[in-house]
């Protein structure tokens, strides 16, 4: 649980994917983009894009949607979206974990704009440092557990011109290991 990349300073009420994207569209902030073979979970109102993996819409997604076990993924389509929900679940309990630990970010005192983006990247740096070094710290071990669920945020849909071919068969070959795995038919 560390932060790759931090872009601090767009207002709070910034659509969550016109900052994605930008970032992913500025040579100059120099996004780690995912290497071939690998890929970034995003939720399902982020565009569609090469190396980024949204859920299948229309299915289950959220993991106290599959509690207990007559709610356990019995699709593949399914079985996607749960694996998916609990990758995404480390990001939020990050977020989580990072402002329980530095309170400041919950309510952010009236500083100068500017510097309220660089005392968000400093936090997120000192939370990969103490990550990094294996810093005994309550608050992360609280949020390091993976049966935690974090609180749930939506993000808005940008209109998308839908997912490529190529993106759409990633998503289903990766559902479909998921199936034989798990001995589920496949997509």
């Amino acid at each position: 649980m560390k932060f790759t990349f931090v872009y601090a300073g767009w207002e709070g009420s910034a659509n969550d994917c016109c900052v994605f994207t930008t970032a992913l569209e500025t040579p100059r902030l120099q996004f780690p983009h995912p290497p071939p073979g690998k890929y970034y979970v995003v939720d399902s109102g982020y565009p569609t894009r090469d190396g980024y993996l949204t859920p299948f819409k229309g299915e289950r997604y959220h993991l106290n949607d599959y509690r207990g076990r007559r709610n356990q993924p019995r699709l593949t389509k399914e079985l996607f979206n749960h694996r998916h929900s609990s990758l995404r679940n480390v990001i939020k309990r990050s977020f989580g974990a990072l402002k329980n630990r530095f309170p400041i970010l919950r309510k952010m005192p009236p500083f100068a704009f500017r510097k309220q983006a660089l005392i968000v990247i400093a936090f997120c740096a000192v939370y990969n440092f103490i990550r990094d070094h294996q810093i005994a710290d309550k608050n992360l071990a609280h949020y390091a557990n993976p049966n935690m669920t974090a609180a749930t945020h939506t993000s808005a849909a940008i209109d998308d011109e839908g997912p490529s071919d190529r993106v759409a068969e990633i998503n289903k070959n990766i559902a479909s290991q998921l199936a034989r795995d798990n001995q589920l038919p496949p997509i």
